[in-house]
């Protein structure tokens, strides 16, 4: 089959389409056709030779699949040949053909295309856990959600307005402020201005937010602390701009009795994404076939075109997913 290759550790020019060995399922496993796949951050550390896939998966690009079962294994009963499935990977979506376990495949509302859907499994199951199940977001609380035009962040806007809950975002121009604002955030923040705090506390009239999701890191943390709410959840879920925290005072933690906890997907066992893909389907897959949750979709690259998209996501300039067109 053909797949996307990396040459070896580097820029975006290191990528190239070649051939590889057509996996072969086990006996809980899908052989899908990929019509579709998307870019995540993880692909480019990937690429950059930052980010090791984790052992046993395939050392291909792409957490995202969508596309069509092409065989099944022998122990599969609940899909057949030719149904229209979409599912997050550990590695593998940036080839012809990927290997999908039958229990994390979720079938494609007949609403959505073959792009749709695979702009959806690794941001809207991120965002999912990191509201939902990591951080028990309820009806009425107060969610800050920085970096809210990216994948996750669109789709946690989303998540979040579903569950009843307010959004409150930080974003880096207005064009992406007003989209946020558009898919239901009540109160968006050009970080670019300033420090965010100040604005927040004014959002929630000085009582703070109940959850917050941190794609940051260590330049925000005070600030994070300074407008968590008692009882607030802070969920890490990366460190773009650094890890390292000095000087703080433990103090905050007990009087605010906070909870802070850091989180990732690719490594997690697969019987936790089982049970995540779950949980995930039975909330989402009604709201997408009624087009109350919308997969977000900034640009569809052709796959023979997969330099072009990296460098587009290494700019920052995407509002949601940057997809891959494989196969019509």
């Amino acid at each position: 089959m053909k797949a996307v290759l990396v040459n070896s550790p580097g820029d975006a020019s290191h990528l190239n389409i070649g051939e590889y060995p057509t996996p072969q399922p086990n006996d809980n496993e899908l052989l899908i056709k990929v019509h579709a796949t998307s870019l995540n951050r993880a692909d480019i550390l990937q690429r950059q030779g930052n980010y090791p896939p984790p052992a046993g998966s395939s050392p291909i690009l792409g957490l995202d699949v969508a596309g069509s079962v092409e065989e099944i294994g022998g122990k599969v009963t609940a899909w057949k040949k030719g149904d229209r499935v979409f599912g997050l990977l550990a590695g593998g979506g940036y080839a012809e053909y990927a290997i999908l376990h039958s229990d994390m495949a979720m079938r494609i509302p007949e609403t959505l295309t073959w792009e749709d859907a695979a702009a959806i499994p690794e941001v809207f199951l991120t965002a999912y856990q990191s509201l939902i199940l990591l951080g028990n977001l309820a009806q009425g609380e107060t969610v800050l959600i920085h970096a809210g035009a990216s994948g996750v962040g669109t789709a946690a806007i989303q998540i979040a307005r579903e569950t009843g809950a307010q959004a409150i975002v930080t974003a880096g121009s207005e064009e992406k402020l007003e989209s946020c604002l558009s898919m239901g955030a009540s109160t968006a923040i050009n970080y670019k201005n300033g420090p965010f705090q100040q604005a927040v506390l004014a959002a929630t009239d000085n009582r703070g937010v109940n959850l917050l999701l941190d794609f940051v890191g260590s330049p925000y943390w005070q600030q994070n602390l300074a407008v968590l709410a008692t009882d607030g959840r802070m969920v890490f879920l990366a460190m773009m701009g650094g890890s390292k925290v000095e000087n703080f005072d433990l103090r905050i933690f007990m009087a605010k009795r906070l909870k802070i906890m850091g989180s990732t997907l690719r490594s997690r066992s697969p019987e936790y994404k089982i049970n995540l893909t779950r949980h995930f389907a039975r909330f989402a897959l009604p709201r997408f076939a009624a087009g109350s949750l919308k997969p977000v979709i900034d640009r569809t690259f052709p796959w023979e075109s997969v330099a072009e998209a990296h460098r587009y996501m290494e700019e920052n300039r995407n509002i949601g997913k940057i997809v891959l067109k494989v196969a019509d």
